[in-house]
């Protein structure tokens, strides 16, 4: 690509679309997670509300993702620090680190696909819609990467 501004650009320099474009579509953000009370670790399920679009990974309602879930935190160029909590493999931790994107991220493949191609995302993971009466200790996975 011509205008490969996040190899140039730090995240806080980036504009809304750049911003939005780091944003690989795996889905793995939407994996419910739990944090223990005491340690404050945090722990992954393989369940996924049911705004996350099975088929391709992503949220089926993007622009009102935080008023549909409440608990559904907002990636925030202010906030990126604090999202270790992200899987290796996302573009903000990635770049955030200083970092390259992966040669699978759709920026640099120019094909949102390679994401599932690579194996990377929701769809690389046998995900259950929350119903809202599952335990969800039943569905502990190991952090996705």
């Amino acid at each position: 690509m011509n205008n490969a501004y996040w190899k140039t650009k730090t995240l806080a320099e980036m504009d809304k679309a750049e911003w939005e474009s780091i944003c690989d579509g795996c889905g793995l953000c939407c994996l419910t997670k739990l944090q223990d009370e005491d340690t404050d670790e945090i722990v992954y399920t393989r369940i996924v509300c049911k705004y996350s679009d099975l088929a391709t990974g992503q949220c089926s309602d993007y622009a009102n993702r935080s008023v549909n879930v409440p608990t559904c935190v907002p990636l925030t160029r202010e906030r990126v620090a604090e999202f270790d909590w992200l899987p290796e493999t996302c573009g903000y931790r990635i770049l955030n680190r200083g970092d390259q994107l992966a040669d699978w991220h759709p920026l640099n493949s120019g094909k949102p696909a390679s994401v599932s191609q690579a194996g990377v995302g929701l769809l690389a993971i046998p995900v259950v819609v929350d119903t809202g009466d599952l335990d969800y200790e039943d569905f502990l996975i190991d952090k996705p990467c």
